[in-house]
């Protein structure tokens, strides 16, 4: 244990996701040593992304509009709605320079373990876009692990009925991984190769 201001700010590191005991230490004495430039424009950055980031009215992607930049962007594809668990896996797609559609980042993935179920997570909103907007293909872009399959077949049975084609990405990416960690290869494969989850084939990426 710490005095004061120390201890106080290697607990507060250590609430960081992926950040145990020892790399909060190792973070608070590499801060203790920086100089007071360096730890003020970090301090500043933290405060100014909390005073000017939002989610995006439409889509739920990050944002420091009432609408995201994909969203504002005139030359997307309205037609094709691609949904992800979060706002980070919009930026590993807009890498493969693949895809030209929209979004809706639903803000997590169906983990009863973790107390998330459907209604924790943008669905409704989903659902209600596609009553509003001129959608014809819907691309699930869920996770391939235990929680984001769940929810594939989750949005895969609600969106049962609607005339609307619901598309899968193909095989490229890891099970068990995320793609925040995919590389602009392998998504782009698996966006070119995604599969039809109502055996209607492929259709080619817009």
């Amino acid at each position: 244990m710490y005095e004061g201001a120390v201890q106080d700010l290697i607990d507060e590191l250590g609430r960081l996701p992926g950040v145990g005991p020892k790399s909060a230490q190792r973070i608070a004495f590499f801060l203790l040593q920086a100089d007071l430039v360096d730890a003020t424009r970090l301090a500043e950055a933290i405060t100014r992304v909390k005073q000017t980031v939002r989610f995006c009215s439409r889509c739920f992607n990050i944002a420091e509009a009432e609408q995201c930049r994909v969203c504002r962007d005139p030359r997307r594809d309205d037609t094709v709605l691609c949904v992800v668990e979060e706002a980070r896996d919009v930026v590993a797609i807009e890498r493969t320079r693949e895809y030209r559609g929209r979004y809706h980042v639903l803000g997590g993935a169906i983990s009863p373990i973790d107390g998330i179920g459907p209604d924790e997570l943008h669905i409704t909103e989903l659902l209600h876009r596609l009553d509003r907007e001129p959608v014809e293909e819907v691309i699930i872009a869920t996770n391939p692990n235990v929680e984001g399959e769940a929810t594939a077949s989750f949005l895969s049975r609600q969106l049962d009925g609607r005339a609307v084609r619901v598309t899968r990405l193909a095989s490229g990416l890891p099970v068990g991984g995320d793609l925040d960690y995919a590389d602009e290869v392998t998504l782009s494969r698996a966006f070119v190769g995604r599969q039809d989850l109502r055996g209607r084939g492929t259709r080619e990426v817009r």
